[in-house]
Protein backbone atom coordinates (compact mmCIF):
# COMPACT_ATOMS: atom_id res chain seq x y z
CA UNK A 1 0.00 0.00 0.00
CA UNK A 2 1.40 3.24 -1.13
CA UNK A 3 1.67 6.42 1.69
CA UNK A 4 2.11 9.76 1.55
CA UNK A 5 3.40 11.76 4.05
CA UNK A 6 0.29 12.95 5.10
CA UNK A 7 -1.19 9.70 5.31
CA UNK A 8 1.48 8.63 8.16
CA UNK A 9 0.64 11.95 9.91
CA UNK A 10 -2.92 10.70 10.36
CA UNK A 11 -1.58 7.15 11.66
CA UNK A 12 0.75 9.46 14.33
CA UNK A 13 -2.74 11.00 15.13
CA UNK A 14 -4.70 7.76 15.47
CA UNK A 15 -1.71 6.14 18.00
CA UNK A 16 -1.66 9.49 19.80
CA UNK A 17 -5.72 8.87 20.41
CA UNK A 18 -4.76 4.62 21.37
CA UNK A 19 -2.45 5.79 23.66
CA UNK A 20 -4.38 8.35 25.60
CA UNK A 21 -6.98 5.42 25.60
CA UNK A 22 -5.03 2.83 26.83
CA UNK A 23 -3.63 5.19 29.91
CA UNK A 24 -7.36 5.29 31.28
CA UNK A 25 -8.88 2.14 32.99
CA UNK A 26 -12.25 1.11 31.01
CA UNK A 27 -11.41 2.09 27.38
CA UNK A 28 -9.10 -0.01 24.75
CA UNK A 29 -6.71 1.31 22.55
CA UNK A 30 -7.67 -1.71 20.34
CA UNK A 31 -11.45 0.09 20.21
CA UNK A 32 -9.60 3.30 18.59
CA UNK A 33 -7.40 1.28 15.98
CA UNK A 34 -10.45 -1.02 15.06
CA UNK A 35 -13.04 2.26 14.26
CA UNK A 36 -9.91 4.00 12.47
CA UNK A 37 -9.39 1.45 10.67
CA UNK A 38 -5.90 0.32 11.00
CA UNK A 39 -6.94 -2.67 13.08
CA UNK A 40 -6.65 -5.77 10.83
CA UNK A 41 -3.26 -4.43 9.26
CA UNK A 42 -2.19 -3.87 12.70
CA UNK A 43 -2.61 -7.13 13.81
CA UNK A 44 -1.33 -8.55 10.58
CA UNK A 45 2.03 -6.64 10.65
CA UNK A 46 2.58 -7.85 14.41
CA UNK A 47 2.15 -11.30 13.16
CA UNK A 48 4.57 -10.16 10.64
CA UNK A 49 7.31 -9.15 12.98
CA UNK A 50 9.45 -12.77 13.28
CA UNK A 51 13.65 -13.42 12.95
CA UNK A 52 12.90 -14.25 9.16
CA UNK A 53 12.96 -10.68 9.05
CA UNK A 54 16.68 -10.80 9.82
CA UNK A 55 17.42 -13.27 6.94
CA UNK A 56 15.28 -11.30 4.45
CA UNK A 57 17.58 -8.14 5.47
CA UNK A 58 20.50 -10.04 5.15
CA UNK A 59 19.74 -11.72 1.08
CA UNK A 60 17.44 -8.62 0.17
CA UNK A 61 18.41 -5.68 1.74
CA UNK A 62 17.19 -3.42 4.44
CA UNK A 63 14.47 -1.71 2.29
CA UNK A 64 12.67 -5.31 2.02
CA UNK A 65 12.96 -5.70 5.10
CA UNK A 66 11.31 -3.15 6.26
CA UNK A 67 8.53 -3.01 3.90
CA UNK A 68 8.05 -6.87 5.48
CA UNK A 69 6.96 -6.09 8.23
CA UNK A 70 5.00 -2.78 7.21
CA UNK A 71 7.86 -1.00 9.04
CA UNK A 72 6.72 3.06 8.50
CA UNK A 73 3.40 1.89 9.35
CA UNK A 74 3.82 0.30 12.89
CA UNK A 75 6.73 3.34 13.75
CA UNK A 76 4.18 6.14 13.38
CA UNK A 77 1.45 4.41 14.93
CA UNK A 78 3.99 3.08 17.75
CA UNK A 79 5.18 6.72 17.61
CA UNK A 80 2.43 7.94 18.27
CA UNK A 81 1.16 5.77 21.14
CA UNK A 82 4.44 6.57 22.57
CA UNK A 83 4.12 10.38 22.57
CA UNK A 84 0.66 10.29 23.80
CA UNK A 85 1.23 8.13 27.28
CA UNK A 86 4.29 9.96 28.03
CA UNK A 87 2.44 13.41 27.32
CA UNK A 88 -0.75 12.42 28.81
CA UNK A 89 -0.14 10.16 31.86
CA UNK A 90 0.65 12.92 34.34
CA UNK A 91 -2.72 14.75 32.96
CA UNK A 92 -5.06 12.10 32.97
CA UNK A 93 -3.91 11.15 36.33
CA UNK A 94 -4.69 14.80 37.13
CA UNK A 95 -8.26 14.22 35.56
CA UNK A 96 -9.15 10.81 37.07
CA UNK A 97 -8.30 12.60 40.81
CA UNK A 98 -10.23 16.31 40.04
CA UNK A 99 -12.53 15.66 37.22
CA UNK A 100 -13.75 12.00 37.34
CA UNK A 101 -17.39 12.45 36.14
CA UNK A 102 -16.04 14.59 32.82
CA UNK A 103 -13.41 12.40 31.80
CA UNK A 104 -15.72 9.51 32.36
CA UNK A 105 -18.37 10.96 30.38
CA UNK A 106 -16.45 11.43 27.53
CA UNK A 107 -14.90 7.86 27.34
CA UNK A 108 -18.39 6.81 28.37
CA UNK A 109 -19.46 8.57 24.89
CA UNK A 110 -16.65 7.15 23.05
CA UNK A 111 -17.35 3.40 23.65
CA UNK A 112 -21.29 3.45 23.34
CA UNK A 113 -20.39 4.55 19.79
CA UNK A 114 -17.86 2.12 18.94
CA UNK A 115 -20.57 -0.16 20.46
CA UNK A 116 -22.54 0.55 17.93
CA UNK A 117 -19.92 0.82 15.03
CA UNK A 118 -18.52 -2.89 15.71
CA UNK A 119 -21.62 -4.51 15.61
CA UNK A 120 -23.10 -3.03 12.93
CA UNK A 121 -19.74 -4.47 11.27
CA UNK A 122 -21.31 -8.11 11.74
CA UNK A 123 -22.73 -9.07 8.41
CA UNK A 124 -24.21 -12.61 9.62
CA UNK A 125 -26.83 -12.38 12.58
CA UNK A 126 -27.20 -15.70 13.96
CA UNK A 127 -28.04 -17.28 17.15
CA UNK A 128 -24.14 -18.36 17.61
CA UNK A 129 -23.48 -14.85 17.12
CA UNK A 130 -26.08 -13.20 19.37
CA UNK A 131 -24.85 -15.63 21.74
CA UNK A 132 -21.61 -14.83 21.74
CA UNK A 133 -22.34 -11.20 22.66
CA UNK A 134 -24.52 -12.02 25.28
CA UNK A 135 -22.00 -14.42 27.03
CA UNK A 136 -19.49 -11.95 26.75
CA UNK A 137 -21.65 -9.14 27.50
CA UNK A 138 -21.93 -10.71 31.05
CA UNK A 139 -18.29 -11.93 31.53
CA UNK A 140 -17.05 -8.44 30.86
CA UNK A 141 -19.34 -7.04 33.41
CA UNK A 142 -18.68 -9.11 36.03
CA UNK A 143 -14.79 -8.12 34.82
CA UNK A 144 -15.73 -4.72 35.96
CA UNK A 145 -17.08 -6.15 39.47
CA UNK A 146 -13.84 -7.17 40.75
CA UNK A 147 -11.97 -6.10 43.33
CA UNK A 148 -8.18 -5.18 42.24
CA UNK A 149 -5.35 -7.44 43.89
CA UNK A 150 -2.58 -5.92 46.48
CA UNK A 151 0.24 -4.08 44.49
CA UNK A 152 3.20 -5.72 43.80
CA UNK A 153 6.60 -4.86 42.07
CA UNK A 154 8.11 -7.92 41.60
CA UNK A 155 9.85 -8.58 38.60
CA UNK A 156 8.15 -11.51 37.57
CA UNK A 157 4.92 -9.89 38.32
CA UNK A 158 5.79 -6.83 36.09
CA UNK A 159 6.33 -8.82 33.25
CA UNK A 160 2.91 -10.93 33.59
CA UNK A 161 1.16 -7.62 33.74
CA UNK A 162 3.15 -6.70 30.68
CA UNK A 163 2.06 -9.61 28.88
CA UNK A 164 -1.89 -9.67 30.14
CA UNK A 165 -2.17 -5.83 29.43
CA UNK A 166 -0.97 -5.97 26.04
CA UNK A 167 -2.80 -8.96 24.86
CA UNK A 168 -6.47 -6.37 26.54
CA UNK A 169 -4.56 -3.08 24.75
CA UNK A 170 -4.89 -4.70 20.99
CA UNK A 171 -8.16 -6.42 22.00
CA UNK A 172 -11.36 -3.65 20.84
CA UNK A 173 -13.77 -3.63 23.89
CA UNK A 174 -11.45 -4.68 26.86
CA UNK A 175 -8.95 -2.44 28.70
CA UNK A 176 -5.68 -2.74 29.16
CA UNK A 177 -5.42 -0.07 31.78
CA UNK A 178 -8.55 -1.88 33.37
CA UNK A 179 -6.93 -5.50 33.54
CA UNK A 180 -3.78 -3.30 34.87
CA UNK A 181 -5.98 -2.29 37.32
CA UNK A 182 -7.33 -5.58 38.59
CA UNK A 183 -3.60 -7.19 38.65
CA UNK A 184 -3.30 -4.28 41.33
CA UNK A 185 -0.16 -2.80 38.94
CA UNK A 186 -2.10 0.44 36.93
CA UNK A 187 -0.39 2.46 39.78
CA UNK A 188 2.35 1.20 39.55
CA UNK A 189 2.40 1.42 35.80
CA UNK A 190 1.29 5.18 36.00
CA UNK A 191 3.92 6.02 38.07
CA UNK A 192 7.04 4.50 36.13
CA UNK A 193 6.06 6.46 33.48
CA UNK A 194 5.83 9.32 35.25
CA UNK A 195 9.07 8.75 37.41
CA UNK A 196 10.66 8.37 33.67
CA UNK A 197 10.17 11.69 32.61
CA UNK A 198 10.67 13.04 36.22
CA UNK A 199 14.16 11.56 36.58
CA UNK A 200 15.33 12.38 33.31
CA UNK A 201 14.20 16.18 33.20
CA UNK A 202 15.86 16.56 36.81
CA UNK A 203 18.31 14.89 36.61
CA UNK A 204 17.22 12.05 39.62
CA UNK A 205 19.44 9.39 38.33
CA UNK A 206 18.22 7.08 40.69
CA UNK A 207 14.30 7.62 40.37
CA UNK A 208 15.30 6.94 36.30
CA UNK A 209 16.89 3.88 36.68
CA UNK A 210 14.35 2.11 39.23
CA UNK A 211 11.71 3.49 36.50
CA UNK A 212 13.82 2.43 33.64
CA UNK A 213 13.71 -1.08 35.05
CA UNK A 214 10.13 -1.43 35.44
CA UNK A 215 9.25 -0.19 32.00
CA UNK A 216 11.44 -2.27 30.83
CA UNK A 217 10.01 -5.12 32.67
CA UNK A 218 6.37 -4.34 31.55
CA UNK A 219 7.81 -3.60 28.22
CA UNK A 220 8.95 -7.04 27.69
CA UNK A 221 5.98 -9.12 29.13
CA UNK A 222 3.88 -6.88 26.74
CA UNK A 223 5.99 -7.58 23.57
CA UNK A 224 5.88 -11.32 24.04
CA UNK A 225 2.14 -10.91 24.66
CA UNK A 226 1.84 -8.71 21.73
CA UNK A 227 3.59 -11.71 19.37
CA UNK A 228 1.64 -14.41 20.75
CA UNK A 229 -1.60 -12.65 20.72
CA UNK A 230 -1.29 -11.58 17.25
CA UNK A 231 -0.86 -14.37 15.44
CA UNK A 232 -4.12 -15.88 17.13
CA UNK A 233 -6.40 -12.46 16.21
CA UNK A 234 -4.81 -12.45 12.57
CA UNK A 235 -6.45 -16.23 11.94
CA UNK A 236 -9.66 -14.79 13.87
CA UNK A 237 -10.55 -11.96 12.16
CA UNK A 238 -9.48 -13.94 8.55
CA UNK A 239 -11.53 -17.23 9.58
CA UNK A 240 -13.95 -16.09 12.10
CA UNK A 241 -14.62 -12.59 11.74
CA UNK A 242 -18.26 -12.12 12.68
CA UNK A 243 -17.51 -14.28 15.35
CA UNK A 244 -14.76 -12.24 16.40
CA UNK A 245 -16.42 -9.05 16.23
CA UNK A 246 -19.59 -10.42 18.20
CA UNK A 247 -17.13 -11.08 20.98
CA UNK A 248 -15.60 -7.71 21.03
CA UNK A 249 -18.96 -5.99 20.98
CA UNK A 250 -19.82 -8.12 23.91
CA UNK A 251 -16.96 -6.81 25.93
CA UNK A 252 -17.51 -3.08 25.01
CA UNK A 253 -21.15 -3.52 26.53
CA UNK A 254 -20.06 -4.98 29.45
CA UNK A 255 -17.45 -2.16 29.81
CA UNK A 256 -19.85 -0.21 29.87
CA UNK A 257 -20.23 -0.55 33.63
CA UNK A 258 -16.73 0.31 34.48
CA UNK A 259 -16.92 3.47 33.25
CA UNK A 260 -20.03 4.99 34.03
CA UNK A 261 -19.80 8.32 35.32
CA UNK A 262 -21.36 8.37 38.46
CA UNK A 263 -20.17 6.20 41.16
CA UNK A 264 -20.37 5.46 45.00
CA UNK A 265 -17.51 4.52 46.62
CA UNK A 266 -17.39 1.26 48.55
CA UNK A 267 -13.45 0.89 49.15
CA UNK A 268 -10.52 2.68 49.49
CA UNK A 269 -6.62 2.63 50.00
CA UNK A 270 -4.18 5.14 50.87
CA UNK A 271 -1.42 4.91 47.94
CA UNK A 272 2.36 5.52 47.55
CA UNK A 273 2.22 8.93 47.73
CA UNK A 274 -0.22 9.20 50.63
CA UNK A 275 -3.42 10.10 48.45
CA UNK A 276 -6.79 8.02 48.90
CA UNK A 277 -7.57 5.94 46.04
CA UNK A 278 -10.71 3.92 45.30
CA UNK A 279 -10.41 0.66 45.31
CA UNK A 280 -13.97 -0.64 44.75
CA UNK A 281 -16.77 0.75 43.67
CA UNK A 282 -20.34 0.53 42.23
CA UNK A 283 -22.66 2.69 39.56
CA UNK A 284 -25.17 4.71 40.75
CA UNK A 285 -27.46 6.93 39.13
CA UNK A 286 -27.00 10.07 39.06
CA UNK A 287 -29.46 11.58 41.49
CA UNK A 288 -27.62 9.43 44.20
CA UNK A 289 -24.48 10.71 43.56
CA UNK A 290 -23.13 12.13 46.65
CA UNK A 291 -21.68 16.14 45.33
CA UNK A 292 -22.78 17.99 42.07
CA UNK A 293 -23.53 15.45 39.39
CA UNK A 294 -22.99 17.47 36.60
CA UNK A 295 -25.55 16.18 34.64
CA UNK A 296 -26.04 18.94 31.74
CA UNK A 297 -22.36 19.08 31.05
CA UNK A 298 -21.89 15.43 31.36
CA UNK A 299 -24.35 14.83 29.00
CA UNK A 300 -22.79 17.47 26.80
CA UNK A 301 -19.08 15.60 27.41
CA UNK A 302 -20.48 12.45 26.33
CA UNK A 303 -21.46 13.71 23.07
CA UNK A 304 -18.57 14.97 22.27
CA UNK A 305 -17.45 11.71 23.04
CA UNK A 306 -19.96 10.26 20.87
CA UNK A 307 -18.67 12.40 17.97
CA UNK A 308 -15.25 11.77 18.79
CA UNK A 309 -15.72 8.31 17.37
CA UNK A 310 -17.78 9.41 14.03
CA UNK A 311 -15.10 11.46 13.36
CA UNK A 312 -12.27 8.63 13.99
CA UNK A 313 -14.71 6.56 11.65
CA UNK A 314 -14.90 9.18 8.69
CA UNK A 315 -10.86 9.79 8.70
CA UNK A 316 -10.81 5.94 8.79
CA UNK A 317 -12.61 5.06 5.63
CA UNK A 318 -10.55 7.39 3.93
CA UNK A 319 -8.34 5.29 2.12
CA UNK A 320 -4.53 6.55 1.41
CA UNK A 321 -4.39 7.72 -2.30
CA UNK A 322 -2.46 5.43 -4.90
Amino acid sequence: MHRRFKDYFFIILKGIAMGAADVVPGVSGGTIAFISGIYEELIESIDNLNFGVFKTWKKEGFKTAWNSINGTFLLALFSGIAISILSLAKLIKHLLHNEPILLWSFFFGLVLASVLYIAKQIKNWSPKIILAIIITSIVSYFITLAEPFASTDSSMYLLFCGFIAIIAMILPGVSGAFILLILGAYETAINTVNNLIEGLTTGNFDLFKDALLKFFLLGIGAVIGLKVFSKLLNWMFKHQKNLILAILTGFMIGSLNKIWPWKEILKTRINSEGIEVTVLDKSILPNAYIGDPQIITAIAVVGVGFATILILEYFGNKKPEA
